[in-house]
């Protein structure tokens, strides 16, 4: 019989990654060079633009990120379209629809941050949503197969080489790593189990990345910590999708596949996906840590799958997940957005802990990357065994719980709510009672009466529900408002209540791993009177009409007074009730930042640096670490008052005549910090009507106009001071009127640029800004009431001798003129000599 035809060759091998020529390679890499750079650039030119405009003082401009969105979507999603659809390379097809999804998930998240950051709760649900439902929409496509990446298998599609083992393996199984059973009962290459071998590597992983975070880091309530976590696990979820089994069948060539490839090739790719990623996860400044941490990770996942090849089982979807998962909970959870601002930070203050633990987190993922790499993807004798794995996790899990609670900041740390009731106290119709300090203390007690009573008498019930859910309320009466625990549920429930006019968010500081490095000056004690104090004439106060403040008490809201200081320790109080601390509840006066050391100083400073030297002070503490909140710098003010005892009832152990005559206050309650226009407002309307002075620094948001905006400068019984420099020309950066409602502020100005004065430890320091011109002018009041003490208490009296007598301050060339002078330098310049001898000369009111 003659013989058959001759049986046809074996077919050749599918092709690789490269089919199709070198240029889809050379496509995707410079595609992904590019999607890497414009993601990076992008992303820190917002955070930057948020740094400067929160510094300049002006409005959050909201359409921000949503344009920044736009335009990374349309720079790297046109690019990565192109690589997704043109190339014959199903790898690199694959690559480009990967990028694709990572670029649009991008875009999304970066919408998100249109919400304020104060709103922290907010944003993170929605991330945890907007990431899960993405990866839900990616998982079920149609037509996608279950288990596999954005393309099919490349068994399925005719590329790269089989994920699975010879079907003809019975290897036994040493733990999860085996073969097994497939669905039609033949022994092809099994499913990967929850918690194989190579998922608890990924855990152990995610752990280690954690391990810096928990220790110094701290954790914000209760709600947030569980929504960081539910976002950390979307996000995660998202890359498990995106980088799964099927993703990795892309770069494992050959048979059995060549590990070095699936690492470096796949890592590569792996890594700019995770980079679009890590940059939507978290508000501006929060998401910067994962650009530098999730990159290094596409390795580890590389080094992961080739381990579960050699295992002869894919690696599924659950390493990613965990790895990811784990690595984003750690800047998510353990860093508050609002404290990662060059505003806020002090030295050593969040931002540099942030930039430790992002470097120490880095080092362990390259670690991990090497580790992994070598350890693993060169194992041929299989994967790890699944006991192994899991101790090793145990193990990292035991330790971030260790970390945590002992060199760790252990508990939970969220902001609170400032409730603010609709019924504030009446304080119409005071006595006028005699003049001076007695007439002063009468109303100030009538004041406190009135305040109490309305707060006790409105507060009631509202306290009674809060204390019995354990939201732990504390009241306030300056403005009839009641601080609480609580996250945006609360806050619904307490805005629904008919007593209630509004809820703010009051900040609340996460303690750092070690306390920042007290300030120090590295200025020379002033030789004689300090040029700012010559400029306004106070030296001559002192030396020709003999006035330097005695009699009158100044008291200070800040960052807290070195009370040791040598210039400043003979002029402080004493007693009890002349130091309050709400923050760390110090007994007392001591302050590590240094700013409200150098107000007093120049309030009533002794060798030649305080415009009254022979006043004297008490202190409160309203900012820590350079922030406040609504109810911290309400914890001043009522303390301004009717100060009390260490450990005393505001309500019941309030002593008003014992309030102090002028107040500094060289501070504003910005948005980001909680405040609205009008969070203040009944504050200094009540400290106006009890014979308490309120000066209060404009700002230091110029040269634009309308920039006095920060309670308490805009408001009218308020004596608002702008900065002048040595030539008395406006300076660039004294915020300038009109404020609110057209009103001129601010009401005049004093020296503010270069001024020396007292800084902690003794020493001294020049500084900037309308904070020094401030208590110049507090200090100036001091002179006139101690040269007349019947205008104690005589605020309006007091305004019109300060703001006659003035002197010229030029405005700089070219500067916007606002709304005339007056929204520039106010009457102008304080005169001290002028206004004591006009003080001086006047009588008893009519």
């Amino acid at each position: 019989m003659l013989p058959g035809p001759l049986a046809a060759p074996p077919p050749p091998p599918a092709p690789g990654p490269r089919e199709g020529g070198p240029w889809p390679v050379v496509a995707a890499v410079f595609t992904g060079v590019w999607a890497v750079l414009v993601t990076v650039v992008g992303q820190l030119a917002g955070w930057v633009f948020d740094q400067a405009v929160l510094t300049a003082g002006r409005d959050r401009v909201v359409l921000l990120w949503p344009v920044i969105a736009l335009v990374t979507v349309l720079l790297v999603g046109a690019p990565t379209l192109a690589l997704a659809l043109l190339p014959r390379s199903p790898a690199v097809r694959a690559t480009g629809r990967v990028w694709l999804v990572g670029t649009l998930a991008l875009g999304a998240a970066t919408l998100l941050r249109a919400l304020p950051p104060v709103h922290q709760e907010a944003y993170l649900a929605a991330l945890a949503a907007g990431a899960a439902l993405l990866a839900l929409v990616v998982a079920r496509r149609p037509g996608r197969p279950a288990g596999t990446a954005l393309a099919s298998t490349p068994a399925a599609s005719g590329g790269g080489a089989r994920i699975g083992p010879d079907s003809r393996s019975t290897r036994p199984d040493d733990g999860p790593s085996g073969g097994g059973p497939d669905r039609a009962g033949g022994t092809g290459p099994a499913r990967p189990r929850r918690f194989d071998a190579v998922a608890l590597l990924a855990v152990a992983g995610g752990l280690a990345m954690l391990l810096p975070w928990a220790w110094l880091g701290a954790l914000g309530g209760f709600l947030e910590t569980v929504l960081a976590g539910l976002a950390a696990a979307a996000l995660g979820a998202l890359a498990g999708v995106l980088l799964d089994a099927g993703f990795w069948g892309r770069f494992a060539v050959g048979e059995p596949p060549r590990p070095a490839r699936l690492v470096l090739v796949g890592g590569l790719v792996a890594g700019v996906a995770l980079v679009l990623l890590a940059a939507g996860a978290g508000q501006s400044g929060a998401q910067l840590p994962g650009l530098f941490l999730l990159p290094p990770l596409g390795f580890v996942l590389g080094a992961l799958d080739a381990a579960a090849r050699h295992g002869r089982r894919p690696g599924g979807r659950a390493p990613a997940r965990w790895l990811v998962g784990l690595a984003l909970f750690g800047p998510l959870a353990f860093t508050d957005p609002e404290e990662l601002t060059l505003l806020l930070a002090t030295s050593r203050d969040v931002p540099f802990w942030a930039a430790v633990a992002t470097g120490a987190a880095l080092a362990v993922a390259v670690l991990l990357a090497v580790g992994y790499g070598v350890l693993l993807a060169r194992r041929r004798a299989g994967a790890p065994r699944r006991g192994v794995a899991g101790l090793v996790a145990a193990g990292l899990l035991a330790a971030v719980a260790v970390v945590y609670v002992v060199p760790g900041q252990p508990g939970l740390y969220g902001e609170r709510l400032l409730v603010v009731l609709r019924e504030q106290a009446d304080l119409t119709g005071l006595p006028a009672g005699a003049p001076g300090r007695a007439g002063r203390d009468a109303r100030a007690a009538e004041v406190y009466r009135r305040l109490v009573a309305t707060a006790d008498r409105t507060q009631r019930d509202l306290r009674r529900e809060l204390t019995r859910l354990r939201l732990h309320p504390t009241p306030y009466y300056l403005v009839n408002a009641v601080e609480t625990d609580g996250g945006p549920e609360v806050r619904a429930w307490l805005s629904g209540r008919p007593e209630v006019a509004r809820v703010l968010v009051s900040q609340r500081l996460r303690p750092l791993p070690a306390a920042p490095p007290p300030a120090r000056g590295d200025q020379p004690a002033p030789a004689g009177p300090a040029w700012n104090v010559s400029l306004i004439g106070a030296d001559r106060v002192w030396s020709e009409l003999g006035v330097t403040g005695a009699g009158v008490v100044v008291g200070s809201s800040d960052s807290g007074v070195d009370g040791r200081h040598p210039a400043l320790a003979a002029g402080f109080r004493g007693g009890a009730d002349s130091w309050y601390d709400p923050w760390e509840h110090t007994r007392t006066p001591g302050d590590r930042g240094g700013h409200g050391t150098h107000t007093v100083g120049s309030a009533v400073g002794r060798n030649g640096i305080g415009v009254a030297p022979g006043a004297q002070w008490v202190g409160c503490v309203n900012l820590e670490r350079n922030l406040g909140s609504p109810a911290h710098y309400l914890d001043c003010l009522q303390f301004m008052l009717a100060p009390f005892p260490a450990g005393g009832d505001p309500f019941t152990d309030g002593r008003p005549q014992r309030a102090p005559d002028v107040l500094t206050n060289s501070w504003g309650c910005p948005p980001i910090e909680g405040c609205d226009p009008g969070a203040l407002r009944p504050a200094t309307a009540a400290l106006a009507a009890a014979g308490i002075l309120v000066v209060a620094a404009a700002g230091n948001t110029g040269p634009y106009c309308g920039s006095v905006a920060d309670p308490p400068a805009p408001y009218q019984d308020v004596l608002t001071v702008g900065a002048v420099d040595r030539a008395r020309q406006l300076t660039r950066f004294s915020s300038r009127g009109p404020a609110a409602g057209g009103l001129a502020k601010p009401d005049l100005v004093a020296p503010g640029a270069g001024v020396p004065s007292a800084f902690p430890g003794g020493s001294y320091a020049t500084l900037d800004g309308t904070s020094m011109a401030t208590p110049q002018v507090a200090g100036v009041v001091a002179l006139m009431w101690s040269a007349n003490p019947a205008l104690v208490g005589d605020l309006a009296r007091t305004r019109r001798i300060l703001l006659d007598t003035a002197g010229p301050a030029g405005v700089p060339p070219g500067a916007d003129r606002c709304g005339g002078d007056r929204d520039l330098v106010g009457a102008g310049l304080v005169d001290a000599y002028a206004a004591v001898r006009a003080a001086a000369q006047a009588g008893a009111p009519s």
